[in-house]
C-alpha cells in the first residue's frame, strides 16, 4: 500500500502541504479535490516520489518511498502529469509502448497484447498509426492515458500492489471521453486491484466515479471520506468560497449532485 503519514512539503520557505495522512488502498479510486493552489498536484508528485517531502513519511508496502529505486518504482506505479509534454514526432504506438519500458522481460506477443489492451481501454485504437504531434489535445491526452495504462498493466503479478496516479486526466476531454476514462479507471481498480488516485476539478464527476474523496485547502486536509460525507455545503463553501446546494442525483448510484452559485 502507498501511504502518507503527517506528510509535509515546502518550496523554499513556503509550506505547500502539511499534516497529510492518507492511504491509497488497492481496488479503490480516491479523488482529490480543492481550489486552485490547494496542493493537489504537489500531493500527487510527492506520493509519486517525484518531489521530496520535507516532513513526515511516505511508505510503499511498508518501506520508505525514498528507498525504492526509480526502476523499481516504475514497475509499481504509473503517473500521468497534468500537462504531459512530448516534442518528438513519434507514432502513437511508440508513445504507448513507452509505458512498457519498465518491463523488458515481456516477450513480443505479450508486449503487443498489452499495447492493444491499453489502446482499447483508452479508446485510442483508431489513433494507433497516427503521429502523436498531429493529434488534438484531447486525442493526445487519450494516448498518454493509454501509455500509463500499459505501464500499470505491464506490472501485473498476482497479489502485487500497483498504483495509478492521474493529475486532472479529464481536463482536455469531451464529456464522452471523460466518462470513458473514469469508467476505465474504476473498472481497473475493481477488476485488477489497482489503487487509483485522481485529481479532479469537477466535483460531480468525482462524486460519480470515486470511492472516497480528499478535499484540500491550503495544503491541508479539510475532509476525507465517502462522497456524501465530503461533498456537503459546509465543507464545499469553506473551500470554494461560493454558495453551494447539494441535491440528490436524479439517477441512481451517482452520489450527490453539487450546484455552485446563487
Amino acid at each position: 500500500m502507498l501511504s502518507a503519514h503527517q506528510l509535509g512539503c515546502h518550496r523554499g520557505s513556503r509550506q505547500i502541504l502539511g499534516g497529510i495522512d492518507l492511504e491509497l488502498r488497492a481496488g479503490e479510486v480516491l479523488g482529490v479535490l480543492g481550489a486552485n493552489g490547494a496542493g493537489k498536484t504537489t500531493l500527487l508528485a510527492t506520493l509519486a516520489g517525484e518531489l521530496a517531502s520535507s516532513e513526515g513519511r511516505i511508505e510503499l508496502d511498508g518501506q520508505a518511498l525514498s528507498s525504492w529505486t526509480p526502476a523499481e518504482l516504475a514497475r509499481r506505479r504509473a503517473v500521468l502529469p497534468q500537462s504531459p509534454s512530448l516534442s518528438f514526432d513519434l507514432s502513437v504506438r511508440e508513445v504507448v509502448a513507452m509505458g512498457a519500458y519498465p518491463f523488458p522481460e515481456l516477450a513480443p506477443a505479450p508486449h503487443e497484447a498489452l499495447l492493444r489492451q491499453a489502446l482499447h481501454r483508452a479508446d485510442a485504437t483508431g489513433l494507433a498509426d497516427r503521429r502523436y504531434l498531429g493529434l488534438s489535445g484531447g486525442e493526445q491526452q487519450r494516448v498518454q492515458f493509454a501509455r500509463v495504462l500499459a505501464q500499470v498493466l505491464g506490472g501485473y503479478e498476482t497479489q502485487q500492489y500497483r498504483a495509478l496516479l492521474l493529475d486532472e486526466p479529464t481536463a482536455s476531454l469531451d464529456p464522452r471521453h471523460q466518462l470513458m476514462l473514469l469508467r476505465a479507471v474504476r473498472t481497473l481498480a475493481r477488476d485488477q486491484g489497482i489503487a487509483a488516485l485522481v485529481v479532479l476539478h469537477d466535483v460531480n464527476l468525482a462524486a460519480q466515479w470515486c470511492d472516497r474523496l480528499l478535499l484540500l485547502a491550503g495544503g491541508r486536509t479539510v475532509a476525507l471520506g465517502l462522497p456524501a460525507q465530503v461533498l456537503t455545503p459546509h465543507w464545499l463553501e469553506q473551500v470554494y468560497e461560493l454558495p453551494v446546494r447539494v441535491l440528490a442525483h436524479p439517477l441512481p448510484d451517482r452520489g450527490p449532485l453539487v450546484v455552485f452559485g446563487e
